[in-house]
């Protein structure tokens, strides 16, 4: 076993994390829906997410049987649901052409939707004993720091280097443990800021923490200009309380899920809400600004509400238009700041 790995795994011994809740049991599917739920995101914001989606649907075949909103309704919250719609296919796809289970094979594994070169080799490993490399977030830093690699790590050539010393560090024994420790060493030890260079097993052949780079490696993406783009959300509730959603696209931003219905701006809003709504002179109420930032742009919503209006004939019984009640708002897959606007309307709205 090469020095990297002994002194990784003497650590993970004493020092690692050994009762996440994918963990106990360590099967395929627990672990491959915790590596997708941690693809940018922490592993306390997933725990409780990981906890209810798996006591919802426990295993493939239930994931895949699942309808595309109990699926996003289990995810809402978590952000870049295009990882759910992932994981709904691909479930869809092990139930049609592997048996219902993840299939062992490297290749024919990361070529499922959503899982790529990674999360494949963290699936084979962890679950498996197989001899894969990982190279996620926390992978990325720790070696580039230990060999001091500098760059953005989603370079080309930077990854090409970092995947080159992922594959010579992973031992041919312990390999699940190996996988865990490397990912646990980046996540509470080699940290983006203020890493914890005096308790790693590594310090001493670390090449940023001799050389005083452990602050500028890695090296964070390139700056760009966020653009700023303003909306106006539709806040129609009739007067049993129900809400009208709208399904979004299936392509763009928040695809596949309820939201309200948009315009954009003041004016266009109002025309919209009176061909969906009888308003009966019922005034729009502007409420406060909601901000949500995504990786390529700003948003800014201002939302209007109008109370106690009345539906159009025809409206519910649209495929992307209904009617939803506070019960059945929680089981759709809504945006996180739309449910925020949702759940603080006073209990007695309308």
């Amino acid at each position: 076993m090469n020095e990297f790995a002994h002194r990784l795994l003497r650590w993970y011994d004493h020092h690692g994390r050994h009762d996440l809740p994918w963990q106990r049991p360590r099967t395929a599917y627990r672990v491959w829906l915790s590596e997708v739920m941690l693809q940018q995101t922490q592993v306390a914001t997933v725990i409780p997410y990981f906890t209810r989606f798996v006591a919802a649907l426990p295993d493939i075949r239930a994931l895949a049987d699942a309808s595309e909103d109990r699926v996003m309704a289990l995810w809402s919250g978590l952000g870049y649901y295009r990882r759910a719609r992932h994981l709904h296919a691909a479930a869809k796809l092990c139930v049609a052409r592997h048996g219902g289970e993840l299939p062992r094979d490297f290749d024919m594994l990361a070529a499922l939707p959503g899982i790529g070169r990674s999360t494949a080799g963290a699936i084979l490993a962890l679950a498996h004993e197989q001899r894969h490399a990982i190279l996620d977030g926390n992978v990325k830093r720790v070696l580039a720091r230990f060999h001091g690699i500098q760059g953005w790590p989603g370079g080309h050539a930077v990854q090409q280097a970092l995947w080159a010393h992922a594959e010579a560090h992973t031992p041919a024994t312990r390999i699940a443990d190996y996988t865990q420790a490397i990912m646990d060493l980046g996540a509470t030890l080699c940290t983006r800021t203020r890493p914890d260079c005096d308790a790693c097993p590594q310090v001493r052949a670390c090449i940023a923490r001799r050389d005083g780079l452990a602050a500028v490696i890695p090296a964070p993406r390139p700056a760009r200009a966020l653009r700023e783009k303003r909306i106006a959300w539709i806040l129609l509730s009739d007067r049993s309380g129900r809400v009208l959603l709208q399904r979004r696209p299936p392509e763009g931003i928040w695809s596949g899920l309820w939201s309200l219905p948009e315009a954009a701006d003041a004016a266009a809003a109002c025309e919209s809400a009176s061909r969906l709504a009888q308003l009966d002179h019922v005034v729009a109420m502007p409420l406060p600004e909601i901000k949500h930032a995504f990786t390529h742009f700003r948003l800014r919503a201002s939302p209007f509400e109008w109370r106690g209006v009345e539906g159009h004939p025809g409206i519910a019984d649209t495929p992307d238009f209904r009617w939803c009640s506070r019960r059945e708002i929680a089981e759709l897959g809504i945006p996180a700041p739309v449910r925020a606007l949702l759940a603080g309307l006073p209990c007695d709205h309308p």
